[in-house]
């Protein structure tokens, strides 16, 4: 077993908590925050937005079963790179397209993954998702950890989770657990 790190922001981390949770090679997911300058901020605060952080997912995963890249596929498909600051009704800096990168080799994916979008108008808009460096990961709070699989009722989860897991699904079918 290779385990790598990757943490990754692009919207609300319940929902890519819900995804990559689903692929086969991931050993652990935890929602948090990632990418400001307040030490080990609480929901609250980052949703104030005076934080600098994103929310953000932090994926151990076991690079000989599922990549770097192969992640970054499924990231890519299941949010909005082209928006700022939003995924869907979720506005503001901490929903963010962002990549925190574990190194050169991240960074070099990244990037390539970026330039391969852009060079097939994956989108109608420029993809904005930042590529920095990785600093430091700070966890939510216990009810934010698993929460598709802990409120699937839940009408966020029926109306904006359940459609990235159908999406997952579709188009990731030979990557899930």
């Amino acid at each position: 077993m290779v385990k790598a790190k990757a943490t990754l922001g692009g919207g609300c981390f319940w929902c890519l908590d819900a995804a990559f949770r689903s692929l086969e090679g991931v050993e652990e997911v935890v929602s948090g925050f990632s990418g400001g300058h307040v030490e080990s901020p609480g929901y609250d605060e980052v949703m104030r937005g005076g934080t600098g952080h994103a929310e953000a997912v932090d994926i151990l995963f076991d690079d000989a079963v599922i990549s770097f890249r192969e992640i970054l596929d499924v990231f890519f498909s299941i949010h909005d790179p082209s928006s700022v600051d939003r995924q869907g009704n979720d506005v503001g800096p901490q929903y963010r397209s962002v990549i925190f990168h574990r190194g050169r080799d991240q960074e070099e994916d990244a990037r390539q993954a970026v330039q391969e979008l852009e060079g097939r108008k994956a989108y109608a808009d420029p993809v904005v998702t930042e590529i920095v460096p990785f600093r430091s990961f700070h966890p939510a709070e216990g009810y934010h950890q698993d929460y598709y699989r802990s409120n699937p009722g839940a009408p966020y989860c029926r109306l904006v989770i359940g459609p990235k897991m159908r999406v997952l699904q579709e188009g990731h079918r030979n990557k899930l657990a």
